[in-house]
């Protein structure tokens, strides 16, 4: 670390000038290739996947992006003459629309399942000529501006559909900016320095900067969901943000010890930057472990994550010290800078209400340790109502158009024709054809459906379809259960004596087979993921005690995160007020990644604040001076770190995309609960009372054990190149310490 950090100084301009390359070639280069994520979530292997690959074989031209124009007249009906001279040519100019292969219009045909019982809704279907990923932008804010200029008074249209979803969800950049602007004001009022403040968002915006693009890369080469690349800004500029805090802080405080810049910014990274490797490793094992589960998407999802944190602890390494060595002094206020010539270096101790919380941590261990125990386990008690399934656009904001459309048409039609089933299946003889057009009567009389289609076959006669509306809204239990009971009681009777083989697809089947493959793994992955960080915490701090309280506390701030995350986004407290939506059930694959994004920042700060700890039980073999320090010494950054994660994580509500705002707030939760109530109280107070038996670990495995140093970043090692000047005001500082928080009385 002190070759490259002594390189990176020296060589600053070429440091800062590879840097923007990187940044500007892989963002020419995403530019021209363009982007190529996936929005299917479907598990290979699984009953849904094979309903639709049958499809997708057997009717090719049902391979397009569905959307749905849906329109309500009051008082009058949408057979009237007006409204249907009105909507009709409305449809053609839609049908005209570049990318549009298709309209199907209610008025044509006598398709009067497409106007609702009582003559008030009516919808059309527009199929674009490709899928999702290749309409563009354009090509969608042109069907929903066309389609709502017909709208009056008393003639109301709404659009629905993914394609529209995917511009009504968009929020531009308004989220990153706001993140950013509150991370800035956090670290001006923290450094007093505005060159200070921005290095760390200068280096967080390159590092990640230069791992959207490269997601956008990495979309070519695999499979990787639409979601991934503001997953990894919100990761990226959370964990980004804050390594680069940790640095700068230690370089502050070398420069208040009248250490030259230079020295000052190599130093920063030998120590803290060892720990920010460290720190970033932990979170790239922990995303990593998502590759266990061997599910397409989220290995991209996965790998995406990953690369953004590699790229933003590598920028911290390099970049910023260069960046650090370039500004000089001013990474100091002008008071203290001021201050440093008026009086010299100064021995800072830790003092103020870090200090005094510390104390009184030691003094109150048990109580304090209760509350915060009984504050973790209320959060974690909606967790046990977890529901994973179906959510749709019937979740989106009120005000957006996918939502009034979804509304329009569970008024008109009921609330299953948002998310019909589709039942498919190859065709062999006559047997097979006539048990399939008999079929539609027996699911007509199945308890849950509310309307079924006739079998349709393909132009080679070797495949069907029917689809299945049921009685209620795709993300209801009931409709779940119609899943189960067709699966298990009515096809099984309906393919005896045939070479049927009937499998249901659809929304709510594809989400719960999802569901199902993501539950059956949930434990071998929480298991991998907590095996895998014990044992680097094992090898870092050579004690048995540290790992197990690690991997608690790691699983107590999921399970109250989680418990944040059902009671707004499952039970609706306050999920519209939020803008959030209507309440609705939790997407299967949010536990998965969210589990091992929290585990990696959990140990982030477990890994900061233990580290001080560790340090001075080796040097002085006392475990009460040994917490109290390292909270008193540590809390302050780790706090300061965490509310500026916390901003940027809450930042992201602001997307307009609902699992971007379920992973927002889910780790500001997880973040705010880790730092204030975990390392700050529960963490210190357990050790208080475990006493000397935290550091323990049997002779025979420590002898066996590879040694494993970590920094911590507030750590008093020397500097290289330290100066007898510098050597003489540590030992001023040894001196001072016998009245500073390291021997005040617990």
């Amino acid at each position: 670390m002190a070759a490259l950090a002594r390189w990176c100084v020296r060589h600053r301009l070429v440091a800062v000038l590879l840097w923007l390359i990187a940044f500007g070639g892989v963002g020419a280069a995403a530019a021209v290739t363009g982007s190529a994520y996936s929005t299917d979530y479907g598990v290979p292997g699984t009953e849904s996947s094979r309903a639709a690959q049958l499809l997708h074989q057997g009717f090719p031209g049902l391979g397009g992006e569905s959307d749905t124009v849906v329109w309500r007249t009051t008082p009058g009906t949408v057979t009237a003459a007006d409204v249907e001279q009105t909507m009709t040519r409305t449809l053609d100019r839609i049908a005209e629309l570049p990318g549009v292969a298709s309209v199907t219009s209610p008025y044509q045909g006598g398709d009067q399942a497409r106007i609702s019982a009582d003559g008030h809704t009516a919808y059309a279907t527009v199929t674009f000529q490709g899928q999702l990923g290749d309409i563009g932008k354009n090509e969608a804010r042109a069907l929903v501006d066309t389609a709502r200029s017909a709208g009056t008074d008393g003639l109301k249209v709404a659009l629905g559909g993914n394609a529209v979803g995917s511009i009504e969800s968009q929020g531009g950049h308004l989220a990153e900016i706001v993140g950013v602007a509150v991370a800035a004001v956090v670290l001006f009022l923290a450094f007093g320095s505005l060159a200070a403040s921005l290095l760390p968002i200068a280096t967080a915006l390159i590092g990640v900067g230069t791992a959207y693009f490269g997601i956008g890369l990495l979309g070519h080469a695999m499979t990787v969901a639409d979601f991934a690349p503001m997953l990894g800004l919100l990761i990226g500029l959370g964990v980004g943000i804050d390594y680069a805090l940790f640095i700068v802080t230690r370089h502050r405080r070398s420069l208040k010890r009248g250490v030259p810049v230079d020295q000052a910014a190599v130093g920063a990274v030998t120590t803290t930057g060892r720990a920010v490797v460290f720190a970033g490793a932990t979170v790239c094992i922990a995303l990593l472990g998502l590759l266990i589960l061997r599910l397409s998407f989220l290995n991209g999802v996965a790998i995406a994550a990953c690369l953004t944190v590699l790229l933003t602890v590598a920028a911290s390494v390099t970049l910023l010290p260069a960046l650090l060595s370039f500004i000089g002094p001013r990474a100091l206020s002008r008071r203290e800078r001021r201050r440093l010539a008026e009086h010299g270096p100064e021995p800072e101790v830790p003092t103020g209400f870090a200090a005094r919380w510390s104390a009184f941590v030691e003094r109150h261990p048990k109580k304090l340790g209760a509350v915060a125990v009984a504050v973790m386990a209320l959060l974690a008690l909606p967790t046990l109502s977890l529901h994973l399934g179906t959510s749709d656009q019937g979740n989106d904001p009120k005000s957006s158009t996918t939502r009034q459309a979804y509304d329009l048409l569970a008024q008109g039609f009921g609330p299953g024709v948002n998310g019909p089933l589709t039942l498919v299946t190859r065709v062999g003889g006559a047997e097979d054809k006539l048990a399939l057009d008999n079929l539609d009567t027996t699911l007509a009389a199945t308890r849950g459906v509310a309307s079924v289609t006739p079998a349709t076959y393909n132009s080679a006669g070797d495949a069907a379809y029917l689809t299945v509306v049921p009685d209620f809204a795709p993300q209801s239990q009931a409709t779940s259960e119609l899943v189960s009971r067709l699966r298990s009681e009515v096809l099984p009777a309906a393919e005896k004596g045939t070479t049927l083989d009937l499998s249901v697809g659809g929304v709510t089947a594809t989400y719960d087979d999802f569901a199902h493959v993501i539950v059956g793994k949930l434990p071998l992955f929480v298991s991998v993921v907590i095996s895998l960080g014990s044992v680097l915490l094992l090898l870092a701090f050579r004690s048995l005690g540290i790992p197990l309280k690690s991997a608690v506390m790691n699983v107590a701030a999921v399970a109250s995160a989680f418990g944040v995350v059902v009671a707004i986004f499952q039970w609706g407290w306050g999920s519209e007020l939020l803008g959030l939506g209507r309440a609705g059930p939790i997407e299967p694959f949010l536990p998965v990644i969210m589990v091992s994004v929290l585990f990696g920042l959990s140990m982030d700060y477990q890994v900061f604040l233990v580290s001080r700890m560790y340090e001075e039980w080796r040097e002085t073999g006392d475990n009460r001076r040994a917490v109290r320090v390292g909270l008193a010494e540590t809390g302050r950054v780790i706090n300061s770190a965490a509310v500026i994660m916390i901003s940027v994580f809450l930042a992201f509500v602001l997307s307009g995309d609902r699992v971007i705002a379920m992973f927002g707030i889910a780790l500001a939760a997880a973040v705010a609960l880790d730092a204030f109530v975990l390392r700050t109280l529960l963490v210190p107070a357990l050790m208080h009372l475990l006493g000397g038996a935290n550091w323990w670990l049997p002779s025979w495995l420590d002898r066996r054990l590879p040694r494993l140093s970590i920094e911590p970043p507030q750590c008093r090692a020397t500097i290289p190149g330290q100066r007898e000047d510098e050597t003489a005001l540590v030992d001023a500082w040894a001196k001072e310490r016998r009245t500073d928080v390291r021997d005040i009385p617990g």
